[in-house]
């Protein structure tokens, strides 16, 4: 599946293999702990096509372990439910037929307890062979597993994120406004000035850098190259719900010159008028959150906003979305690897949190909170090359219509995140805890 030359390897020596056995147990369990406040009607809910159900994230996830590494490694096969294959198949076209997206809420059976306990058999399964690769001598098993093993439970850590964001978006629908955490308020509110740090042009290494951004990297991060940056200056923070109700009350999503051409025409074929989950008028806005309807605080990191909105956005504050290159580079200068410190999904705050602390010259909230959008297209890193195999259908396929975001968001693992990971939504999307940080140019010395 991996060979010697693979771009971005998990670095699991054979010696790691408990330690990874109790991260699987770990990670999976933190999947099933998410859905823990969720009724089995909640988890068969699909509110749109780019949404799942939480109970086929619950059986995706196991279908990855058990397609992509029990079937090729377990001696003896048999799969839990051979038509799980096709059910529960996201885009991976090597494997077979998939069922439709769109459809995902109509797939009432099996049921959550029989899909909790596909997990539970994969899971013991999973652990038996662990034991058994460990046990044995053949160590280019061992390291073949254990990257498996490791892309996995990265991938399930992407979904953790997803299932949160799909079942909020499903449960703004319901009239009665019910909360997934019952937590508020979630911290004091610090307002804290913008304020803005200058970074000189140069010639910088760019991408996952094994030795600050931890074992792991998928493959869209690599390979590391070398990128000019012209001289910029980046805010210290994201751009906060009180900044962007100054835009709303200056008809920002009126007028159509801080728009892309494209953006305003979405804005209008969509009514668009407020972000995501917004309600009320100027003075009285309401938002819908996973711990309910709250009024919105204008000193948090305004979120779910489309590529387009948040354009628009800094255009209107006369600034600019920084690059991903720019992002990268500031986020360097905050020591954070390999594993940041912010908002994540942890904390159970499960939503962005005013800045607490005073920027002191490093920009804060790199990590956490909201996915920062960038200018950046989602394009093929110079020399890249997707993973062998059927894992090799997983990030340079969508490399199309789709721009960088970075950083990670409140509803992000911890572990998951580092400097050089790369988000990438399509530009009307704004399900996701999407803000943005604003970017200024510099004059060339």
């Amino acid at each position: 599946m991996f060979t010697e030359s693979s771009p971005s390897r998990a670095q699991t020596s054979p010696e790691r293999c408990s330690a990874l056995a109790e991260r699987f147990i770990a990670i999976r369990g933190q999947t099933e702990a998410l859905i823990s406040p969720l009724s089995s009607e909640d988890c068969q809910l699909q509110s749109m096509p780019d949404a799942s159900p939480a109970k086929w994230h619950l059986a995706h996830l196991t279908w990855f372990f058990e397609t992509f590494i029990l079937e090729r490694f377990e001696p003896g096969f048999t799969p839990f439910d051979p038509g799980f294959r096709v059910l529960f198949n996201s885009y991976y076209n090597g494997v077979g037929d998939k069922y439709p997206r769109p459809r995902r809420g109509l797939i009432s059976r099996p049921s959550l307890e029989e899909v909790l306990a596909y997990r539970a058999q994969v899971n013991q399964r999973m652990l038996e062979l662990m034991a058994h690769v460990e046990a044995g001598a053949d160590t280019g098993l061992q390291r073949d597993l254990a990257e498996l093993v490791t892309l996995g439970l990265h991938h399930e850590q992407q979904h953790q994120e997803l299932l949160l964001t799909d079942i909020k978006h499903a449960l703004s629908f319901n009239p009665a406004r019910p909360a997934y955490a019952s937590r508020w308020p979630l911290a004091g509110i610090h307002p804290q000035p913008v304020t803005w740090t200058r970074h000189d042009a140069g010639l910088i290494a760019h991408g996952f850098d094994a030795a600050r951004d931890g074992e792991f990297a998928f493959d869209n991060e690599t390979p590391r190259h070398k990128v000019y940056v012209a001289p910029f200056e980046l805010a210290s923070r994201p751009a906060t719900n009180g900044e962007l109700m100054a835009f709303i009350a200056d008809k920002g999503y009126q007028r159509p010159e801080f728009w892309l051409s494209m953006g305003w025409d979405w804005a209008v074929a969509n009514q668009v008028s407020l972000p995501l989950y917004w309600q009320g008028d100027e003075g009285s806005y309401q938002h819908f959150t996973l711990q309910g309807l709250i009024d919105v605080d204008p000193n948090t990191p305004a979120c779910h906003l489309s590529y387009f909105e948040a354009d628009a956005f800094a255009r209107w504050a006369g600034a600019r979305l920084p690059t991903e290159f720019e992002w990268e580079l500031a986020a360097r200068s905050v020591a954070a690897s390999p594993a940041p410190h912010g908002n994540f999904v942890e904390k159970a705050a499960y939503h962005p949190l005013p800045q607490q602390e005073e920027s002191h010259g490093v920009p804060a909230q790199m990590y956490g909170d909201v996915w920062e959008w960038t200018q950046s297209n989602y394009n093929p890193y110079p020399g890249y090359r997707p993973w062998e195999g059927l894992v090799g259908e997983y990030n340079g396929k969508f490399m199309c219509n789709q721009f960088v975001l970075r950083g990670g968001s409140c509803a992000t693992p911890q572990s998951h995140i580092r400097a050089s990971y790369r988000n990438f939504f399509p530009p009307d999307a704004r399900w996701q805890f999407s803000g943005l940080r604003l970017a200024r140019d510099l004059a060339l010395d």
